[in-house]
């Protein structure tokens, strides 16, 4: 008889990869992870030299979960001899590369991950109340087929093109792409770039630091009205919270459409010390030469003919034109179904806009038993693509999977109130006003 997994991992980024170091040591729990690459590697294409994480070094695999566990990055840094330097340092942020290869670490220590596995179709075996899973053998070209209880979909988004651009070329690139095609694009003499979050200020940092050495010139350009610091108060990161998701999931579906527009310098802003660098390289170059490079905001990129780029300013409402030799689309990413999904589509929950409808404990169907990572962006708030919640959100799937909470779970973190205050208390500060 086949093996019958109790949950199956599709995917294998930083947030499937916490939950397959927080499940392994579970023993009432038996999963494993497919995952179609031939090793974990986060986002090659922008391993810039120097670049950090913009979240502290306890959002790693599973310190928020559980501090004493051996994948921890602490662990991790005291097993290569580095804990020390680490100490040392005094940095609570870690370097991409850093965090990328402590991944790849914890990848090595766990023997419930199969690379090279790409999952071609799941269909539900009304049977046996199990799902099928048919996934490619990259290596062999052979189909190897799984039986899993429930899954947990950690396939990530794709990257996102502006509508005036069709598709990636040899002279258009994403910025997922960046550090592949650097060479080639520095060669060139001019680049434009688009774009308004971290990694498109990595880049023009990057570009700006060997603008003088390759003689080319580089424009940033944003639809957004500035160049917007991520902020990082404290009563701000309070709103990465378990309350402020309940408070947020309890929110009309329009409302939280609405708030998340207006929330992406909580979670796509640049780092204050990163806009600071540029204006300090700027004026670095500008007093021996005036720089070869402009910075344009509350521009929308309309089309793209040949190296012709039109514009339209959107607050003065007038349209204009560069010409540049390159173009990078720092625009982000977006998240679309995998195909592999299209026979289970009826018995996924699916909002008015054909998305996931998750539940609040990421569930997207009808029987409960398929959840997602990072897909919840409207549902859940702007704290789902963030590392620091990665844990929060898998001792929660833990807890649907086995039935009881194997890590605990916060409740409240905050100092701060999201919701209304309750009747009861409302009543009391009343009485508290009346009797002063």
């Amino acid at each position: 008889m086949d093996k019958v997994y109790d949950f199956i991992g599709i995917g294998l980024g930083p947030f499937n990869l916490s939950l397959a170091c927080l499940t392994q040591p579970i023993n009432e729990l038996n999963g494993l992870f497919l995952d179609k690459n031939s090793g974990f590697d986060w986002h090659p294409g922008m391993m810039l030299d120097g670049v950090s994480l913009q979240t502290p070094f306890m959002s790693d695999l599973v310190t928020m979960a559980d501090p004493t566990h051996p994948l921890s990055f602490l662990n991790y840094a005291k097993t290569q001899g580095k804990l020390y330097q680490f100490y040392i340092r005094e940095s609570f942020f870690l370097l991409r590369q850093e965090y990328n290869q402590y991944c790849q670490w914890a990848c090595k220590q766990l023997d419930n991950i199969e690379f090279n596995r790409n999952v071609i179709n799941i269909s539900f075996n009304e049977a046996e109340d199990i799902y099928d899973i048919e996934a490619l053998n990259t290596e062999t070209n052979a189909l190897n087929n799984y039986k899993t209880r429930q899954i947990v979909l950690g396939t990530g988004p794709s990257p996102y093109l502006t509508p005036a651009i069709e598709s990636l070329s040899k002279d258009v690139i994403h910025s997922s792409q960046y550090m592949d095609k650097r060479n080639k694009l520095i060669k060139s003499k001019s680049i434009t770039l688009v774009g308004s979050g971290q990694s498109a200020a990595e880049i023009y940092y990057d570009l700006l630091q060997n603008m003088q050495t390759h003689d080319y010139e580089v424009t940033w350009v944003t639809r957004a009205p500035r160049f917007f610091p991520l902020e990082y108060t404290k009563l701000t990161l309070e709103m990465t919270s378990p309350e402020y998701v309940d408070y947020f999931y309890n929110l009309p579906s329009a409302k939280r459409d609405q708030l998340i527009n207006k929330q992406k310098h909580l979670y796509k802003g640049i780092n204050a010390s990163l806009i600071n660098d540029i204006y300090d390289l700027l004026y670095e170059i500008n007093l021996s030469d005036k720089p070869k490079t402009q910075l344009f905001t509350n521009a929308e990129l309309i089309s793209k003919n040949n190296q012709t780029l039109s514009f339209n300013h959107l607050e003065t409402e007038q349209a204009f034109e560069l010409n540049s030799e390159k173009l990078i689309l720092a625009t982000g990413f977006n998240y679309q179904p995998p195909n592999f999904l299209s026979n289970l589509a009826n018995e996924i929950n699916w909002d008015n806009q054909g998305r996931f409808d998750v539940d609040r404990f990421y569930s997207i169907d009808k029987r409960q038993r398929i959840y997602v990572q990072n897909v919840e962006l409207h549902t859940h708030g702007f704290v789902t693509p963030d590392l620091g919640m990665a844990c929060y959100r898998n001792s929660e799937i833990i807890k649907q999977l086995t039935g009881r909470e194997i890590y605990p779970i916060e409740k409240r973190i905050a100092f701060q109130s999201f919701k209304l205050p309750t009747a009861k208390k409302v009543t009391e500060q009343r009485e508290d006003r009346v009797t002063q």
